[in-house]
């Protein structure tokens, strides 16, 4: 069996923001040489997501403006318990929490395998950063 670990380190210069990383996952799948197995993604901050669905823009919007909506930003302490440590981000932590910490998918003859339109996303919550995302391939 063959393990192979990369990490990307993404800044997005917004507060939220989806970034496709598909071709950066597939790059590490190949470097990793494994043709059959799985491969993990996950983001290594507790104010992101990893996430798979589709490229479209249109989505893209609406998932920002639906997570708005169930978890607004707003750094008054008052309104979220946690921003009485000093920090703003709260809601950056509950946008998470729905959209997910991590995938998991297929690797069959050295490629990711995807259902039609899938892709892998990186959801960005608390922006103007470094963070970094963990892909780890195991196979043969």
């Amino acid at each position: 069996m063959k393990s192979h670990t990369a990490y990307l380190t993404l800044n997005i210069p917004s507060k939220m923001a989806f970034e496709n990383i598909t071709p950066a996952v597939q790059d590490a799948v190949t470097k990793s040489g494994v043709q059959e197995g799985l491969c993990l993604v996950n983001t290594m901050h507790i104010t992101a997501s990893v996430f798979i669905n589709d490229d479209e823009r249109g989505l893209h919007h609406d998932f920002g403006v639906w997570l708005e909506k169930l978890a607004p930003f707003n750094p008054d302490p008052n309104v979220y318990h946690h921003n009485r440590t000093g920090e703003d981000n709260a809601d950056a932590h509950l946008k998470r929490t729905i959209m997910g910490r991590e995938v998991v998918v297929a690797i069959t003859k050295g490629k990711l395998d995807f259902g039609p339109w899938e892709q892998i996303f990186y959801g960005e919550f608390d922006g103007h950063r470094p963070k970094r995302i963990l892909i780890k391939v195991i196979g043969h």
